[in-house]
This record gives structure tokens, C-alpha cells and sequence, in this order.
């Protein structure tokens, strides 16, 4: 980010407009609507700046822009549309001290003026670092296009009511409350009675609100996904943004907690496999103490909660507390990872049905139907199954399954560092050994990348021996 986005107080501030032609006007239209001293320099301006001048809208000065000019203003704009006399107001400017914009000068400018969707005090400013003004342009017409024009009108009337709101306790009280005015009670009453029924519905909401009894917290089991933000379910959205408290795994990317409300208290639950992690027992406790003081609890967890997510736990945990939890679904990994295959984890001749395994459990490898596996045609999904790739790889071979069997691993599945391995039964152990970040193992999937590399380095497979285990195999021999 190279220019930080920030709204600047200009009331009663100087701002001086070097410049009186076409760019000039399309600035001040922008700049009249704040309510800053405006001094526009020039000396042939436009009729139309002319007329607001005597409008007393603004100061005019007939000449060229001098040192001096730019003293004590907050702001300056460089419109003159000519290279030279822009790079002369900016040195004239900067000597007096102001920040200086030169008109579709990104380079020479000290700052920039975003694309404004304006529903005055509502103000949304959306930049692109000079990279893509089109761009911007188009999500201010979208924004323009979904955001009511009574949004104004709303937030004028909520402000002047806020001393009145302090009534209410701070926190999720007062939140709830607003929350029901703009997107409820507040547009339904403009819209029928215009500005006085909205100033009614807020009285009657602030009356029944100071005589509800305390929300009770609740956990909301939120699935993250694979890490794309944009897979997010619409109520994993919602979840988010009105969350008190959110604890997440440590798979969770930083881009999906960015989207979480900015005065919640974020915690990381940090179970990190084969390394230090907190219990489960700290992090049931959270939940329950943060939700019986009356907090939203998120318990944001990658992937879908009720695939390895220990769901179960967590709501028996709730349940015992008498704590009222719900469930938000989120696209698994196995999912996501098939689509980056280009493969259905199901196909009429293939295979009829569908395992979704682990590698690992809180005893060691877990121990599964490897007969049934190791069939031609069957398909997995093996979720932790990285640093468990050798003992899979040895148990399906014992049972049967040829060393040829297709095994796609994708790593990173859906975030930007994505990464598919192919692999065959025969060679499973060397390519996971390669894998640094969280992976899925495709048994019985290919892809034509994974094809791909199979032909170009066939696989050598060397019988596995008991002793080529790791120690902790070897409890299921």
C-alpha cells in the first residue's frame, strides 16, 4: 500500500485550486461539496468558475499562482493542464508547506483523490493507487447503484440520536440496536413516512431495546473453507462481521481474518500437528466463558467444521454448559481439491461411493479397511495424511494395491501458493516428503498434470520392509 486512505477535516480549511480551465472545474464540483475555504488561482478561469465566485462559493485571484499562495492551506490541486506551470505550482506550494495534486500526475503528486461514492455523511472512497481508474469508476457505479439514496438521510438522523443510544450498554447491546435501525426499522419507516417516521422508529426502537432483557451469547461453528476468501458461504460472512469473539485454527489465512469485524477479539486456538497446540480443554473453556458473558463466539475452523474439525467435541462441551450453538457449513477440502484436479470425486464405473480419511488419530496412524482401499477404482480423500504418507503407502501395497495407482496430492488447496503433486501408490513417500504446507492425498485420482509427470518419470517402487516404518506404525502389525 503505497498511499494510506484517510478522511481529512476540511472544514474551515484552506484549499487552493492552482488553475481555471476544465480540469480545474471538475476538481472544484468534487471540493465545493466539502465545506473548506476554496481559493482558486488563475488568471483566465472559465465562466463557470467565475459564476462561483461571485456566488461567494469561492475566492477567485486573477493572476499566475505565487509564493505565498499556498500558505497555511491544507491542500493544493494543480490543475493547469500544462506540464511546466504544474511543476511550478507544486514547488511554490511545497515551499509554503501544503501537500500538493497534480491532475493526472500520479508520479509528482503528494497525494491522491479516490473515486467517492457520496451519501453525504456516508462517504465510501475507493482507490487504486492510479493503477486501474477505469476500475475504480466501475465499482463506484455498482456501489452507486446498491446503496439507497435515504442512506443519508438515515445516518444523519442516527447521529443526532447517539447521546440518546448511550442509554443502552456498550458493546453488543448498542450494536444490535443500531444494526436494527439501519437495516430494518429505519429504511421501512423512510420509505413510508419519509424523515419523521424515521425519527419516530428510532424512539420506539431505543424504548424496546432498554426494556430487552440480555441476548444471550451463542457459538456459531463457522467453516473457513480451503482458505480462498471467496469461498466463504454468505452466513460465514455474516457470522464474521457481527462476532465478539472469534477463535480460529491456525489454518485459517490472515485474508479471511481480515474480514472479520474490527473490534472483535480474534484468538488463535493453534493446534499445529506434531508440534505445541492448546488443549481442548482451553479452547472449550473459551468458548464457554465468553459466550455465557453474552458474546457472539465464532469457532472458525478451515474446511468444513463436522470433517475432522472435532465438532463434536466442542458442541458436547457446549451443551454441558448450556450454551445454544449452531453450525455454519464450509466447503471441505476434499471439495476444493478435486476441482483444482478437474475431477468428480465420484463417477458412474469408477467408483460408487467415497472415503474421506485421516492419516493420523490421537493414537498414531489410523488404522483403516485397507482391503476395501486397495480395490482397483476406489477413491480417497486423506486428510492429514502428509507425514503419514509412508505408512499408507506400505498398508495399501500389503493389501494389494498396485504400486501404478494414480495419487494426486494438492497442497495449499484454493489459496494463491496451490500446488498439485503427482504421484503414483509406488513413489507416494519421496513426493510428500517435498510437501511444506497443509495437503489433501487423492487416492485413486489422477490429473493430466499428474499424468503428465508419470510419464515422464515413471515410478520405481522397492517393497517397503517392516523396519522402514516409522516407530510409531508399528503398533498395527
Amino acid at each position: 500500500m503505497q498511499h494510506f486512505p484517510i478522511f481529512l477535516a476540511l472544514a474551515g480549511r484552506r484549499v487552493v485550486v492552482g488553475g481555471g480551465g476544465d480540469a480545474a472545474v471538475a476538481k472544484l464540483r468534487l471540493l465545493l461539496k466539502t465545506e473548506a475555504h476554496l481559493t482558486v488561482v488563475d488568471p483566465a478561469p472559465v465562466p463557470e468558475i467565475t459564476a462561483w465566485a461571485a456566488e461567494g462559493r469561492l475566492t477567485l485571484i486573477t493572476r499566475a499562482f505565487e509564493p505565498g499562495d499556498a500558505m497555511c492551506a491544507s491542500l493544493v490541486y494543480s490543475a493547469t493542464e500544462n506540464t511546466a506551470k504544474d511543476a511550478r505550482i507544486r514547488r511554490l506550494a511545497q515551499a509554503d508547506g501544503a501537500l500538493v495534486n497534480i491532475v493526472d500526475n500520479l508520479d509528482d503528486s503528494q497525494f491522491i483523490t479516490p473515486a467517492i461514492v457520496d451519501r453525504d455523511p456516508v462517504t465510501i472512497a475507493i482507490g487504486t493507487e492510479g493503477a486501474a481508474p477505469v476500475l475504480a469508476r466501475a465499482i463506484k457505479r455498482d456501489l452507486e447503484d446498491r446503496l439507497s439514496p435515504m442512506l443519508g438521510m438515515l445516518a444523519r438522523i442516527g447521529k443526532t440520536f447517539r447521546p440518546k443510544a448511550d442509554a443502552l450498554p456498550m458493546g453488543r447491546p448498542r450494536r444490535d440496536f443500531w444494526s436494527a435501525f439501519y437495516f430494518d426499522a429505519g429504511p421501512k419507516a423512510a420509505e413510508h413516512s419519509g424523515e419523521t417516521g424515521a425519527q419516530a422508529a428510532l424512539n420506539g426502537l431505543l424504548t424496546a431495546h432498554l426494556h430487552k432483557e440480555d441476548r444471550e451469547g451463542e457459538v456459531i461453528f463457522v467453516g473457513a473453507g480451503p482458505g480462498d476468501p471467496e469461498l466463504l458461504t454468505l452466513k460465514a460472512r455474516k457470522a464474521l462481521d457481527t462476532a465478539d469473539v472469534v477463535l480460529h485454527d491456525r489454518l485459517v489465512p490472515l485474508e479471511i481474518l481480515e474480514l472479520v469485524r474490527r473490534e472483535a477479539t480474534i484468538i488463535e486456538t493453534g493446534k499445529t500437528g506434531f508440534g505445541a497446540a492448546m488443549s481442548q480443554d482451553d479452547i472449550n473453556d473459551l468458548m464457554v466463558t465468553h459466550a455465557a458473558e453474552g458474546a457472539q463466539v465464532v469457532r472458525l475452523k478451515s474446511g468444513d467444521p463436522s470433517v475432522f474439525g472435532r465438532l463434536d467435541e466442542e458442541a458436547q462441551a457446549l451443551s454441558e454448559a448450556q450454551i445454544p450453538y449452531r453450525v455454519v457449513p464450509g466447503i471441505t477440502a476434499a471439495s476444493a481439491g478435486a476441482a483444482a484436479l478437474g475431477h468428480s470425486l465420484t463417477r458412474r464405473g469408477r467408483n460408487s461411493d467415497l472415503r474421506f480419511l485421516t492419516g493420523h488419530d490421537v493414537a498414531g496412524f489410523a488404522d483403516h479397511d485397507w482391503a476395501t482401499l486397495a480395490r482397483p477404482g476406489a477413491v480417497a480423500a486423506i486428510y492429514m495424511g502428509k507425514r503419514a504418507a509412508r505408512f499408507l503407502q506400505g498398508r495399501l501395497l500389503m493389501h494389494g494395491a498396485a504400486a501404478e495407482t494414480s495419487v494426486s496430492i494438492v497442497e495449499n488447496i484454493s489459496r494463491p501458493d496451490q500446488r498439485i503433486v503427482a504421484a503414483t501408490l509406488g513413489d507416494l513417500s519421496d513426493k510428500a516428503s517435498d510437501l511444506t504446507g497443509p495437503a489433501v492425498l487423492f487416492l485413486g485420482l489422477g490429473s493430466e498434470a499428474a499424468a503428465q509427470a508419470v510419464t515422464e518419470a515413471p515410478a520405481t517402487f522397492k517393497p517397503l520392509e517392516k523396519n522402514d516404518y516409522p516407530a510409531s506404525a508399528m503398533e498395527f502389525y
